[in-house]
């Protein structure tokens, strides 16, 4: 199965994020030595929905494909905002 990351891109950036999913599962199920860029854009799209677990996972099985995976820095931004709290705010 072929597929065009830049469309994917534009999808995800468009808000077609379903469908996005739907392509990218099948592309990772039909070519499971693929490269990190479908996991990275599979996080990007799952993070775009606010399903942060599995936006997690994506990114994380792309940095372990390829260490300089842009998910790197994706990764980090994810749980920079997951592990934030405004201690002022809390318990108000």
């Amino acid at each position: 199965m072929e597929i065009n990351f830049i469309n994917l891109k534009e999808q995800i950036k468009k808000g077609e994020i379903e469908t996005a999913i739907k392509q990218l599962n099948l592309y990772i199920q039909s070519n499971p030595q693929c490269t990190d860029e479908a996991f990275y854009l599979l996080g990007n799209a799952y993070r775009k929905q606010g399903n942060w677990q599995m936006a997690l996972n994506n990114y994380l099985e792309a940095i372990e494909r390829n260490p300089q995976s842009p998910a790197v820095n994706a990764q980090k931004m994810l749980m920079d905002i997951l592990e934030f709290y405004n201690k002022d705010m809390y318990n108000q």
